[in-house]
């Protein structure tokens, strides 16, 4: 099965422009050409490509890190030849790597003593370590099953229906099932009380999720733990909590300290970040963390040598680059604590200054709240002539990129734009935006409309028209577009 797709199959060689004074003749797409080129002439022909792609600062559909500064860039390329696995070769990258672990862990409020060691490893992301989380859970449920002579072939997860992708990728691949907790409309978070009556002995753990992807709304993991206290001291099951705090785990420590959602609760036993995210490090680097070292099955760790010494190693893939680890200690240190609570602080204000300009447009209704990940959802007040699947992709010819999406089960019937608001989002830009959906809405307000008919309860909100009369009905609107035009021009000049 192929996944990718070409974006053209009608010709099958690359030609290039500039790169013609060094080569004339054109490659194949997809083969690979038979004889060498000059190295400036592959430069500047996949440069010419690439300058076709978004421009990454204007991205504003995606939670991860857009810039650095130089000096991390620096050191970045400098480690980009050395691989994250030989821990033997280059010990040192290994022990930036643990004292990164030891730092997040105590940010989380792990329970260590003094000297103690934290549990824990780095990642490709967030995805890879809810993997291994979700593989530590299972394991421990089977173990203690097996002890009991109980059955263990049908684990479950109680999740809400707003998880990311990664949580049903866990499910499908290693075999759990996943129980949703079904969203409504004006709650687009898990609701604890339902997640709990949910839980029954083949749960391996409940996943909570600080920072929704849809509307960065942080989930009540204080009132979660509460319950499945009580629901584990009447049924005396020992029902877990994973917090997914992929997108929030940088910003509750510094901008909502008080609130409790960490190893502070006794049944949280292990939370994934991602320091791609508001760890403010470019993709590629997440981090999970157990409470203690009995939450880490010892059989799902592995040990090799054949790197030159022993090492312990609790991963899903082996070899990757080290310049992602080496970055997030970076900003470990050159930002602390101040730096990073200076940061999120500028991410939630520019949030607010971009709310507040929405909502004065009086065209749009905000989902998001004002607390959690700083981003803005927000909702047309009137979709029934265009929809915000088309404001997002009209906006798209100002440079940005917004998305556009339907919310998850039982609240499917809503739609909303997201503006994710990350360290190099500043008020300009936010001002900017502003003003660049109101463009976008007054020229939609000036087309025929795409949006025929509204489903309300399931009928059609108005009498269907046959294809002859829509197309009538928008020459017709097309045609006195144009004379207004004319008529215009004509009269300025």
């Amino acid at each position: 099965m192929v996944l990718s797709k070409t974006a053209s199959e009608s010709d099958v060689s690359i030609h290039s422009t500039f790169a013609s004074r060094y080569v004339r003749t054109s490659l194949p797409r997809f083969e690979m050409p038979e004889n060498s080129i000059p190295k400036e002439a592959a430069y500047q022909i996949i440069n010419d490509e690439l300058m076709l792609d978004g421009n990454p600062r204007l991205n504003l559909a995606s939670f991860v890190t857009t810039w650095m500064e130089p000096e991390c860039d620096k050191l970045m390329m400098e480690s980009i030849n050395k691989n994250y696995v030989d821990m033997d070769e280059y010990p040192v990258t290994t022990e930036l790597q643990n004292r990164c672990v030891n730092m997040i862990a105590r940010l989380f409020n792990a329970p260590l003593g003094d000297g103690e060691a934290a549990v824990g490893v780095g990642t490709v992301g967030s995805s890879e370590a809810i993997m291994l989380a979700g593989l530590a859970f299972k394991r421990q449920w089977q173990n203690k099953r097996k002890a009991q002579g109980l059955p263990y072939d049908k684990p479950n997860i109680v999740t809400g229906a707003n998880v990311q992708v990664c949580w049903e990728k866990f499910a499908r691949y290693f075999e759990v099932e996943l129980k949703e907790v079904k969203l409504r409309e004006g709650y687009y978070v898990m609701d604890p009380e339902k997640a709990v009556e949910m839980v029954d002995e083949n749960t391996i753990c409940v996943a909570a999720i600080l920072g929704s992807t849809l509307t960065g709304e942080f989930e009540d993991v204080k009132l979660l733990n509460d319950l499945l206290v009580e629901k584990n001291k009447q049924t005396g099951w020992d029902t877990g909590i994973h917090v997914d705090a992929a997108s929030g785990g940088f910003i509750a420590p510094f901008l909502y300290p008080e609130l409790e959602w960490d190893f502070r609760l006794p049944l949280v036993k292990s939370i994934n970040v991602s320091g791609h995210k508001y760890g403010l490090v470019y993709a590629g680097i997440g981090w999970v963390v157990w409470r203690t070292k009995s939450d880490l099955p010892d059989e799902l760790i592995f040990h090799i040598n054949y790197l030159g010494a022993d090492q312990p190693t609790f991963t899903l893939n082996f070899s990757k680059g080290s310049s992602q680890v080496i970055a997030q200690y970076y900003q470990l240190i050159r930002l602390g604590f101040e730096g990073y609570r200076n940061v999120m602080d500028n991410c939630r204000e520019n949030m607010m200054v971009l709310r507040q300009g929405l909502e004065k447009t009086g065209r749009f209704n905000i989902v998001s709240k004002e607390n959690g990940v700083p981003l803005v959802a927000f909702s047309l007040k009137d979709s029934s002539r265009h929809d915000e699947f088309e404001v997002a992709d009209t906006l798209r010819r100002f440079g940005w990129i917004v998305p556009a999406y339907t919310m998850p089960a039982d609240a499917e019937h809503v739609t909303v734009l997201r503006v994710v608001i990350r360290e190099d989002f500043s008020r300009t830009l936010a001002e900017r935006l502003v003003a660049d959906f109101e463009k976008v809405l007054h020229e939609l307000d000036t087309l025929p409309a795409r949006v025929q008919a509204k489903m309300v309860n399931g009928k059609a909100n108005g009498v269907k028209k046959t294809e002859e009369e829509m197309t009538r009905e928008v020459t017709a609107y097309w045609k006195k577009f144009v004379e207004t035009k004319k008529s215009n021009k004509n009269r300025i000049c």
